[in-house]
């Protein structure tokens, strides 16, 4: 069972990377970033699960609060950027 969830998290981290090479635009790119941070979540969970170490948890948990900090300083930038050109095109 572990290795047909690894190998549907592997394809979902592939297409992921896909829209995160492709963009078009930035929002498009935090968004697949944010993704991939939850499947690698989901991944991690899935070996702590198969291998019954649940010394997995904490490292976890360190990257799901990088990961959320991460996307809402993506976001504050992109309304930021968003005003200051919504003020230049005035």
């Amino acid at each position: 069972m572990p290795a047909v969830v690894g190998a549907a998290l592997a394809v979902a981290a592939a297409l992921t990377l896909a829209r995160l090479v492709r963009g078009p635009s930035m929002l498009d790119r935090a968004v697949a970033l944010d993704v991939l941070v939850a499947i690698i979540l989901a991944a991690l969970g899935v070996e702590a699960i198969g291998a019954d170490d649940p010394w997995v948890l904490p490292t976890m948990l360190a990257l799901s609060v990088v990961g959320f900090t991460g996307s809402a300083g993506i976001a504050r930038f992109l309304v930021h950027r968003d005003d200051d050109a919504a003020e230049d095109e005035r």
